[in-house]
């Protein structure tokens, strides 16, 4: 059966609500005897749409798919994206998806439960049916393991905040506290001072070593000791934090750094697993391994985005889903392919 492939100029959801809500129920794919993609992008982010927007230019068949569910849905803005500073990410992807079908890409909505095959023979299965491609690019990003710490999920992506080039101007001046999970805490604290002088290091799991309180003090940065029990809400809006003693601080930002894991066990029938991140044995995050331009140890199979960079922002994810895809150009040229 061939796909209803949907609507990409479908408006997104206005304000912070449900970036899946332009997204319309999952699809069924074509089957083994139907028309092969030239490549399936998986992941329908910046880092897949910009893939997308590039190979269909260059008039390959391209379908992306997409569960609706990225990783910066809770954001209610993205920063540091030139000429679209402060865009909702519903509506970024709108965008996107609006390119994308300009040039003649497909969508399919659906989670791929596994890759199976080779370079120029890919399978995908989406639920119950089947999708084939010659190349693909995993563009699937992660997902965040955050501090189980009472009050603080509900507060993510609004005030409970992991990056200072996301969402550190928003917070300038701001009583901002940074929870103290790895070693990087204390650089991050460091981080922050350059926007509020009002700065705390929670140090929580992470007590900071004896150079590091010398190097917070001279900044003016506050330590509390003792582990955090709770974060506090009034009024929709972060209030502060509670100690194992009762002590409660102030604070209007709070500061985590959740563990990224990339979104990959698809792959495993194609022998990719994930592989693990590490800063002084503390794990920040799992990743694809790869090579110049998403490439894997797999051809015909490149990555793009946060499985494979964790920490990368979005203007980062575009600028990997291009790369992964003029690499591909290149596939295509050296095998002789031409117009359609």
């Amino acid at each position: 059966m061939h796909p209803e492939s949907f609507d990409p100029h479908q408006t997104a959801s206005e304000g912070h609500g449900d970036p899946t809500a332009s997204l319309p129920p999952a699809e069924t794919v074509r089957p083994d005897d139907g028309p092969t993609y030239d490549v399936a992008v998986i992941g329908g982010g910046t880092a897949g749409l910009s893939a997308a927007v590039a190979l269909s230019r260059f008039r390959r068949s391209v379908v992306v798919i997409d569960d609706g569910t990225p990783r910066n849905a809770p954001a209610g803005h993205i920063h540091n994206l030139l000429s679209r500073d402060g865009v909702s990410p519903e509506e970024l992807y709108r965008l996107g998806r609006d390119e994308v079908d300009g040039f003649g890409g497909e969508f399919v909505r659906g989670t791929v439960d596994a890759v199976r095959g080779e370079l120029g023979a890919f399978t995908l299965d989406v639920a119950d049916e089947r999708l084939t491609a010659g190349r693909v690019i995993v563009a699937t990003g992660g997902w965040d393991e955050l501090p189980q710490l009472p009050g603080l999920a509900e507060r993510w992506g609004k005030d409970v905040i992991h990056c200072g080039f996301c969402h550190g101007y928003e917070v300038r001046d701001q009583r901002v506290g940074v929870l103290a999970t790895s070693p990087m805490a204390a650089h991050q604290a460091m981080m922050f001072r350059l926007l509020s002088p009002h700065v705390t290091l929670l140090a929580h799991t992470t007590a900071p070593s004896a150079e590091q309180h010398e190097d917070l003090a001279r900044r003016g940065i506050a330590v509390a000791s003792g582990t955090v029990t709770e974060v506090l809400s009034e009024s929709d809006r972060l209030s502060g934090v509670v100690l194992e003693d009762g002590t409660r601080i102030e604070l209007d930002a709070l500061v985590v750094a959740p563990v990224v894991h990339a979104r990959a066990d698809f792959l495993a029938p194609l022998g990719l697993q994930p592989t693990e991140f590490a800063v002084d044995g503390h794990t920040m995050a799992t990743q694809i391994e790869t090579g110049p331009s998403g490439s894997t140890d797999v051809p015909g199979v490149r990555t793009a985005g946060n499985a494979s960079e964790p920490m990368g922002q979005v203007v980062n994810a575009a600028a990997s889903g291009l790369a992964a895809a003029s690499a591909m150009v290149g596939e295509f040229v050296l095998a002789g392919a031409s117009a359609r």
